[in-house]
């Protein structure tokens, strides 16, 4: 054999569920981009490969996969000011006013990553923030990306002066007298607004893309499930892949969305897309929403939440949800439902059990799955359907003793049915993790601690949030490795390191089976590989062999 690379690690993870080898792997051989066997150092000094690169004592695992994220439609979400660190509203105010004066007279004010739990009891209104920004145009993405406060010189701009009709289950809020609070409930509200801003370029948001991915790949991903496909996305990357050498730093799987108000001839182009894509980016599936989220109360509820809100389908006429479904899946189209509250996931679970006999096999996912009771977990284990979940979600947006937004919204009962990893592993479910990025931060490794600890990871005096639901470590890397292949559908080409599969890989200066949680979260991502070739080098490592020097 004659590999084109040989790669040696003090432990390789190879993540295929088999039995423990003796010896256990520290060296993986890639011809072609694939993966041409898996041995021991000694099996490694036989295959005369080209280029060898070893790593030492480090740990190699297959490439880590986020399986939610949003990098074109969070290019948009994450312009201005950052407000994910502002703890109380006087914090957001100081923000906004640096911004403001930073901003060049005429131009907007923007801010991303707004917790409501900033506001308190009071209600969010456009006058918390007109003086801060002296009177100017100014739009506020709140965190969870469905929801988002305009001042009044923004609402005056767009035309916005009282309340509208949607196709789904959208709001412009408005106050007793019919004036518009300023708040805007899911993306058709919102978009009144932000249609009349000033976009940027192609060219800008094409650099901005491209470093994007860079982190990407920095922090040990080697894919992604996108779960957006906004006017431009697919011209992006395109773009991208033809400029860079090599082709795109990770794989991007992508699902554009079908929205309510559309039918059967919407449905036909999305369909029409599925496999469009380059040499490492993909259309490869559908992205449906039922509900919105709890904490803007538009999360569909078997009962309301504590301010009587989040009891309606994101699809005004639920069936119609359903009919889409059915369209997708009769041919054999994979989908991804967003769904938040008890009821919605209910009515998606529905919507496949009632899938006629012959429905073409395929993957079919949930997304988020927030507070779902006993009866839907056993439910969910029987109907096939794989779990996509964000750990982080629960560690940076709720907390113990109930005293958040989510919580208070939902009660006790509920509350304590968040985020129910562990139980939905426990009953057999495939469950892949992500980030959900730009509403939580990317990075895998802390994602990956905080799944562990139902905690923020580096946050040692915080209290676990229903410490019961925490997974394992294995359960933990399953969910970037194993299972984020499985929720893709390409078990056969990915998720373990097994001959014949994609040469992916992320290498560790820690073992990510074994080291403490928060140790794990502040470990070093040495090196990622796709196709065999490096993406990322955190420093420059021995080379032996008749090839280049590999991760200059």
């Amino acid at each position: 054999m004659n590999p084109d690379l040989i790669i040696l690690a003090g432990t390789v993870h190879t993540m295929d569920g088999l039995p423990s080898r003796n010896p256990e792997p520290q060296a993986v051989a890639v011809r072609d981009g694939v993966i041409a066997a898996v041995g021991s150092r000694a099996d490694a000094a036989e295959w005369r490969a080209a280029e060898v690169i070893d790593f030492g004592d480090a740990v190699l695992t297959p490439g880590l996969v986020d399986c939610h994220i949003h990098p074109v439609f969070g290019l948009e979400l994450t312009r201005g000011c950052d407000l994910s660190g502002a703890a109380d509203l006087a914090a957001v105010r100081t923000l906004l006013r640096a911004e403001a004066a930073a901003t060049a007279p005429g131009e907007w004010v923007r801010g991303w990553g707004l917790d409501p739990n900033v506001f308190g009891s009071a209600a969010a209104h456009r006058g918390l923030i007109d003086d801060a920004v002296s009177g100017r145009p100014c739009l506020l993405r709140l965190f969870d990306g469905h929801s988002a406060l305009a001042s009044s010189r923004a609402l005056e701009i767009a035309g916005v002066t009282g309340p509208r009709a949607f196709d789904q289950a959208a709001e412009v809020v408005c106050d007793g007298s019919g004036r518009p609070t300023g708040l805007l409930l899911e993306a058709a509200a919102v978009e009144l607004v932000a249609r009349v801003m000033p976009a940027e370029s192609f060219a800008e948001r094409k650099v901005r893309l491209a470093e994007l991915l860079t982190q990407f790949s920095r922090s040990g991903l080697t894919g992604a499930h996108v779960m957006d496909c906004n006017d431009d996305s697919l011209e992006l990357y395109r773009a991208l892949e033809e400029e860079t050498d090599g082709g795109l730093p990770l794989r991007l799987r992508i699902s554009p969305w079908c929205m309510p108000g559309t039918g059967e001839p919407d449905w036909r182009g999305l369909a029409g897309q599925i496999g469009v894509g380059g040499r490492r980016w993909e259309v490869a599936g559908i992205k449906l929403f039922v509900d919105g989220t709890v904490d803007n109360g538009t999360a569909w509820l078997f009962e309301p939440d504590a301010y009587g809100e989040s009891v309606a389908s994101f699809w005004p006429r639920p069936a119609e949800y359903a009919e889409a479904v059915l369209y997708f899946a009769g041919r054999g189209i994979p989908t991804a439902t967003h769904a938040i509250g008890d009821a919605g996931v209910a009515a998606v679970l529905d919507a496949f059990e009632s899938l006629p006999p012959g429905t073409p096999p395929g993957v079919h996912r949930i997304e988020h799955l927030e507070t779902v009771p006993d009866e839907l977990v056993g439910r969910f284990s029987r109907s096939g359907l794989i779990a996509s979940m964000q750990p982080t979600h629960c560690t940076h947006y709720s907390r113990a003793d109930h005293s958040d937004n989510w919580s208070t919204r939902l009660g006790t009962e509920r509350a304590n049915n968040a985020w129910r990893c562990a139980d939905l592993r426990a009953a057999g479910t495939t469950l892949g993790l992500g980030s959900d990025w730009p509403i939580a931060p990317f990075e895998p490794l802390p994602i990956l601690a905080d799944a562990q600890l139902r905690r923020r990871s580096g946050r040692p005096g915080e209290q676990p949030i229903v410490p019961g639901q925490a997974l394992s470590a294995r359960q933990s890397l399953e969910g970037y490795t194993a299972h984020a292949a499985r929720a893709a559908g390409e078990w056969d080409v990915s998720g373990s390191i097994t001959v014949g599969k994609r040469a992916d890989f992320t290498v560790f200066d820690l073992d990510p089976l074994a080291a403490a949680p928060d140790d794990l979260a502040a470990a070093q991502v040495l090196a990622t590989f796709v196709d065999g070739q490096a993406q990322h080098s955190a420093e420059q490592h021995s080379a032996v062999g008749a090839g280049r020097s590999p991760l200059s």
